[in-house]
């Protein structure tokens, strides 16, 4: 047995030990806490402590599941790769930056998470070593270190409540200051407008990291770390704030995601979408919904992603959906599990998405907020049906347009864990419903609002159907792509431009190397002391002239 697999069991063994505990914690409605004492200095303790309830046993369990599933279809996607054990090593450490973030309820150890998220994804993202995933990288890493700035100065700002517990802080009054950049840093790991530019760009990273990261790692992160403040959402001004960005980027993403030709890039902006609806549950104080709605979308989202990976990679690395087609013959397995994920995203009725989603959106309809983010969040619910049926449609069962694509078998490494998503994919939802809403969370409301959801699917299919007339003729897609709708707005030129042109023009260096961190360090040190030098020689050299002009000078003063 290799590596991949030795690994894949061994979290898979850990993910059902936690999901079996966390049932138990939510049944008996208990909470653990564990400390451990590194050193004590007098009356200091450096401890490190670890909470187990049922919130993160049950997120680590899906985590972990997940993280499981993606090494098992790594050990073929990356068979051919020249470092396949350093690839091994970034996915586990990248699991484990999680698990400190998911079980820490301290400040201070959630830091070592949230900072470890976010420099093992750029060295993800970064993997290939070409210029475009440099690019990536760069606006990713560059993007996160906000929020890594925000968490470090709301921890600075903490000192003056005397704790950085979060269990101590949701059961006290926080100031505004504090409150926002704590929100802030959660938008900018889970992508919320106006830092959603990143996460189409890191679908550079190889596409099982893609399956782990922005399904229910990096990206659920911030929606994690809002689910254990949730406490903070019951002052209106910040859930307002929430509330219009989440819904703004939810639209965004919906209409992006159906304009866009490249597999991957679809597939992260309905991630984007869908985070935009959780941050919205979070907004209307709906925490538990949004903690259900991201362990379902884990799970059929990185099935989504390595039914996706299994396409590309056996389709000579090709990303258009454009030219792709007739997969469902050669690969009937992996047709079927793109199908189910699909339907899953659209929150078809009993699979994982209906549970979470529908609740959300009847208890939106019922909100007390203002109708515009009601109406963005209807259109984005529609969108979302478009572009989950015209992805499976154009790269399964539409004729190709260009030659057809060659397809190897389907190996026992990628079924076994593509079929294992699936599963968890159809059962989560129910199985979710019935452990975390015993009591059945329901809206009473008439006929026509809730068959909402029904409506919207069959209007999303409508709709995409329209479209794909449109989108298999490459200029009128090419064109839909550079207006304002079809580019995310032009989130991604605003969050480089600025950088890679006028900001350089600006400051009016090319490198740190040979820019204003030389001239204040040795090298300016060394050009001043050669400056001074030089002048002190002048003198020396030129003394005599310099005493006779002074002599002169003084003789004219006094005979004046």
């Amino acid at each position: 047995m290799n590596l991949y697999k030795s690994w894949s069991n061994l979290l898979l063994l850990i993910s059902t030990t936690c999901m079996m505990g966390g049932m138990m914690m939510l049944k008996k409605e208990w909470a653990m806490m564990i400390q451990f004492n590194f050193i004590e200095i007098t009356s200091c303790k450096m401890e490190m402590t670890i909470i187990l309830d049922w919130i993160s046993l049950l997120f680590l369990s899906t985590v972990l599941l997940i993280s499981s599933m993606v090494i098992l279809f790594s050990e073929e996607y990356m068979e051919h790769d020249t470092f396949k054990t350093r690839f091994l090593l970034m996915v586990l450490l990248f699991v484990l930056s999680m698990l400190l973030l998911i079980l820490s309820p301290n400040m201070m150890s959630i830091l070592l998470g949230w900072d470890g998220l976010g420099l093992v994804s750029y060295c993800l993202v970064i993997y290939y070593q070409n210029p475009r995933s440099y690019n990536a990288g760069m606006l990713t890493v560059l993007s996160n270190r906000i929020g890594d700035v925000l968490i470090l100065m709301s921890i600075a700002m903490l000192v003056s409540k005397g704790t950085w517990d979060i269990l101590s802080l949701n059961m006290m009054e926080t100031t505004p200051l504090i409150t926002l950049f704590i929100m802030l840093a959660a938008m900018t790991k889970s992508a919320q407008i106006p830092f959603s530019a990143w996460l189409p760009a890191a679908m550079a990273a190889p596409t099982p990291v893609s399956a782990l990261v922005h399904s229910s790692t990096l990206v659920t992160a911030g929606v994690f770390l809002l689910i254990r403040f949730h406490n903070m959402f019951l002052k209106e001004s910040m859930s307002m704030i929430l509330l219009v960005s989440s819904s703004l980027t939810m639209f965004m993403a919906g209409v992006g995601a159906t304009l866009e030709t490249d597999m991957k890039k679809i597939i992260a902006l309905s991630t984007l979408s869908q985070l935009g609806i959780m941050m919205m549950a979070l907004a209307l104080n709906l925490w538990k919904l949004a903690y259900f709605h991201m362990i379902t979308h884990a799970m059929f989202k990185s099935l989504l992603f390595l039914c996706a990976g299994y396409i590309i990679h056996n389709s000579k690395n090709n990303q258009d959906i454009r030219k792709m087609g007739s997969l469902i013959l050669p690969s009937p397995l992996i047709s079927t599990s793109m199908l189910v994920a699909s339907t899953a995203l659209m929150g078809f009725p009993f699979l994982a998405g209906f549970y979470s989603k529908d609740l959300i959106l009847e208890f939106s309809l019922k909100s007390q907020f203002f109708l515009f983010s009601i109406i963005l969040m209807i259109i984005s619910f529609g969108m979302t049906m478009a572009y989950s049926t015209r992805l499976p449609f154009l790269s399964l069962i539409e004729e190709p347009k260009t030659s057809k694509s060659i397809m190897m078998a389907e190996t026992p490494s990628m079924k076994n864990s593509i079929f294992t998503l699936s599963i968890m994919a159809i059962s989560t939802g129910s199985l979710l419903s019935w452990l975390i809403l015993p009591t059945p969370m329901m809206q009473t409301m008439n006929l026509s609002m809730k068959t909402l959801g029904l409506t919207l699917i069959l209007i999303g299919v409508s709709i995409s159907y329209l479209l794909f007339m449109t989108s298999t003729k490459m200029k009128s897609t090419k064109k839909m792509k550079k207006t304002f709708l079809g580019s995310m707005w032009f989130l991604p030129m605003m969050s480089t431009t600025p950088f890679t042109k006028n900001l350089l023009k600006i400051m009016k260096f090319k490198m740190s190397e040979l820019g204003w961190t030389e001239m204040i360090g040795a090298q300016g040190i060394h050009q001043n002391i050669k400056n001074h030098a030089i002048s002190t020689s002048m003198l020396q050299k030129n003394s005599e002239k310099i005493f006779m002009s002074f002599l002169i000078l003084m003789i004219l003063m006094l005979w004046l």
